[in-house]
C-alpha cells in the first residue's frame, strides 16, 4: 500500500508454556491483522514479552499483504467459502447499511480490511487463528466482474446476463 495508513487490530494473545527437562518455558503469542481498503495482512509473533510479540505480528502481517475486490457498497462481489485446516467460513454479500454480521475473530478480520457490509457463518472454528487463515483463504478466491470477463474473454453485460 503506498501513501495510505494501515489500520492495525489485535486479534489475539496468548500465553502458551513449553515443557522440558529444565522445567516450563513461558512465552506470548500474538496473533495481528493489518490492513485497509481492499489490503489485509496476518501476523503471528512469539516472545518473552508481550510488546515485542506484538511488534513481530505487525511486521509479519505487514509483510503477508493479499489483496481482494470491494464493491462499492463496501461489501464483496459474490458469496464464497474458505477451509484452513477444519475450521470452514462462509461469505456472503449483505445490503448497504446492514454492517458486518459475523462474529469472532473474523470481525476484527474485516473491520481492518474496509469491508463494512458482510454476512457470514464460521463452522467447526474454535481457535481464532484457524478462523483467520479460513477468511483469508476465502477473500483470496474472490474474483471481479472484470477480471472475470477478462479471462472469459467476453463483455461485461454478458457475464450479468448470461
Amino acid at each position: 500500500m503506498v501513501n495510505k495508513e494501515l489500520k492495525i487490530q489485535n486479534v489475539s494473545i496468548r500465553k502458551v508454556t513449553k515443557v522440558t527437562e529444565g522445567g516450563r518455558t513461558f512465552k506470548f503469542l500474538a496473533i495481528t491483522v493489518a490492513g485497509g481498503d481492499g489490503e489485509i495482512g496476518c501476523g503471528i509473533g512469539k516472545n518473552k514479552e508481550v510488546s515485542t510479540a506484538l511488534t513481530k505480528a505487525e511486521n509479519n502481517a505487514k509483510k503477508k499483504m493479499l489483496r481482494f475486490p470491494i464493491t462499492s457498497s463496501g461489501s464483496i462481489p459474490h458469496q464464497m467459502q474458505g477451509k484452513y485446516k477444519s475450521c470452514i467460513v462462509l461469505l456472503w454479500p449483505a445490503a448497504s447499511g446492514s454492517g458486518i454480521k459475523v462474529g469472532g475473530a473474523l470481525r476484527k478480520l474485516f473491520e481492518v480490511c474496509g469491508i463494512k457490509n458482510i454476512g457470514g457463518k464460521i463452522i467447526n472454528g474454535k481457535s481464532p487463528l484457524n478462523v483467520i487463515y479460513a477468511g483469508l483463504d476465502a477473500l483470496s478466491k474472490l474474483r471481479d466482474p472484470i477480471s472475470i470477463a477478462q479471462q472469459r474473454g467476453v463483455t461485461l453485460e454478458k457475464v450479468f446476463k448470461g
